[in-house]
C-alpha cells in the first residue's frame, strides 16, 4: 500500500476499534471513493474489509465483504493468500447469521480450503478457530452474533 492509504486506513481502523465506529466508517467510505474502482485490488479489498466490520446490519456486512472478494479477484499474487481464508470466514459468518445456509456452507468450506496456506502463528490459529466457532454455529442452526 502507499504510505498515505495506509496511513489512513490505520488511522481509520484503529478508530473503529476505539469505539468511534461512525468517523472510522466515514473515513473508510471517503478512503473508498479515493482509491476508486481502478485502485490497487489489494488497497479496495483491505478498505472494504474492515468497512465490513463497521456496519450496523448483517446485510451492510455482507455487501462490503462481497466488495472485498469482488476486489480480491484482480488479485494474482501473495498477497491474497493471507487474505482470502479470513474474507471467506467473514462471508460464511455472514450468511450464517442471515439465515442463508447454503453460502455460509461454500464460503465456510473455502476458507478450511485456504487455511492450510496459513503459517501456525497467532494470526493462523485465529483464522483457525473462527472456521471452527462458524461450523459449529452452523450446525447448531443458529443466527447469532459470534
Amino acid at each position: 500500500m502507499t504510505a498515505p492509504t495506509l496511513e489512513k486506513l490505520t488511522e481509520a481502523v484503529n478508530a473503529g476499534r476505539a469505539g468511534a465506529k461512525g468517523p472510522a466508517r466515514a473515513a473508510l467510505q471517503e478512503l473508498w471513493t479515493e482509491v476508486g474502482p481502478a485502485g490497487d485490488p489489494m488497497h479496495r479489498a483491505s478498505i472494504a474489509h474492515y468497512l465490513a466490520d463497521l456496519q450496523e446490519s448483517v446485510a451492510d456486512e455482507l455487501m462490503w465483504d462481497q466488495r472485498a472478494l469482488a476486489a480480491m479477484a484482480g488479485l494474482g499474487d501473495e498477497r491474497a493468500h493471507a487474505f482470502l481464508p479470513s474474507l471467506h470466514l467473514n462471508l460464511a459468518d455472514a450468511h450464517r447469521r442471515l439465515g442463508e445456509r447454503a453460502p455460509a456452507e461454500q464460503h465456510l468450506a473455502e476458507a478450511a480450503r485456504l487455511v492450510t496456506a496459513l503459517p501456525g502463528d497467532e494470526y493462523g490459529a485465529l483464522i483457525r478457530t473462527g472456521i471452527d466457532n462458524v461450523g459449529e454455529l452452523l450446525d447448531a442452526g443458529s443466527t447469532a452474533p459470534l
